[in-house]
């Protein structure tokens, strides 16, 4: 009996300390009313919640940082995440907090995060809906001080939007390799891919591609057009043979979309902001150092306080590893900025 009591008391013991070392991933629906679309997307959108370590031994309210995924991604990478956020907590890298993603996957892979007549508001989805949804179900101190936004690639590209236009709902920001932040390289009036998206007539053609599908995914956010099937967008750069034709009502409307663009308008949003990062690796692809260089010196001509750093490494080879930016740089940033207790 005395043996048995025993072998319970460890199975016991280790249970308490697995709850005190590893966080623990839950998941729901948000029935998303600001994602309402003509477009064919679904509103119901799955989130995945890192909850910390002893969540649910404590009474606990916890700061929240508002994770935003790539292109092509899901919320479904948060399993893959966890061991790096279980880590800086164990490493005390960071104190205790929620880490929530939110699926903005779409027929064309990716929202951009943006409020689109066509696939639904998902500037507001994220920046009210989602944050509302937190704030009910879980122990988060609801706050701006308390809550950080993050995110990679195209979830770079949401985190500086977002926080342009919402310095009311988050704190700090931190962009790990933002895309689309200009009309540069890939994306610019040169670019091969806007010709190649003019010869392609189906989707399934089109998932073949990247750029021109990137481009697409791009235009039905930003320049929807009921008129012109199959896609129903209209693109900045179109062509005439092998001439190129800009038009200048669409570049107006990718423009207002493009963070460089927009810090003239919104500047004195970000100097509301605690804190602004930025990075990217040098041996990404072109558009990336050139893009994130010019978003840091555009900022630092507004006056606008904010770190920017090139290291070495590609778009993803140093991002969710135990040497890479997350571990090391994002969430060491949000325990500086991020508000830990009530007040």
């Amino acid at each position: 009996m005395d043996k048995i009591i025993c072998l319970a008391f460890i199975l016991l013991a280790a249970q308490f300390v697995q709850s005190q070392t590893s966080g623990t991933i839950v998941t729901g629906i948000i029935n998303s009313t600001s994602l309402q679309n003509t477009g064919g997307e679904n509103p119901n959108r799955r989130i995945s919640v890192y909850l910390p370590p002893g969540y649910a031994q404590s009474n606990k309210r916890y700061p929240v940082i508002y994770y935003l995924h790539g292109y092509l991604s899901t919320d479904t990478i948060l399993p893959l995440m966890k061991n790096i956020l279980d880590t800086a907590i164990i490493m005390h890298k960071i104190r205790p907090y929620i880490l929530v993603i939110a699926d903005n996957n779409t027929l064309f892979s990716g929202s951009f995060y943006s409020n689109s007549t066509l696939t639904g508001n998902w500037t507001d989805f994220e920046a009210y809906e989602l944050v509302a949804y937190m704030d009910k179900n879980f122990r988060t101190i609801a706050k701006r001080d308390s809550r950080g936004i993050g995110g990679h690639s195209m979830g770079g590209y949401g985190v500086l939007k977002i926080a342009m236009l919402h310095p009311e709902v988050f704190s700090c920001a931190y962009a790990l390799s933002p895309g689309l932040l200009a009309f540069v390289k890939e994306f610019g009036p040169n670019s091969d891919s806007y010709k190649q998206l003019a010869t392609i007539k189906t989707k399934s053609e089109l998932d073949k591609t990247y750029f021109p599908r990137v481009i697409a995914a791009c235009a039905r956010a930003w320049s929807p057009n009921a008129d012109k099937p199959p896609f129903y967008i209209s693109l900045p750069f179109n062509y005439i043979g092998d001439s190129l034709v800009v038009d200048t009502a669409v570049y107006e409307k990718w423009r207002v979309n493009m963070p460089l663009y927009m810090i003239d308008k919104y500047a004195d949003n970000l100097k509301r902001l605690k804190a602004i990062k930025l990075d990217w690796g040098r041996n990404d692809g072109a558009r990336f150092p050139v893009q994130c260089g010019m978003f840091s010196q555009e900022l630092e001509n507004h006056g606008i306080e904010h770190y920017a750093e090139e290291y070495i490494g590609t778009h993803t080879n140093k991002i969710w590893t135990t040497d890479g930016r997350v571990l090391d740089e994002m969430l060491p940033f949000f325990n500086d900025y991020l508000q830990f207790d009530e007040k």
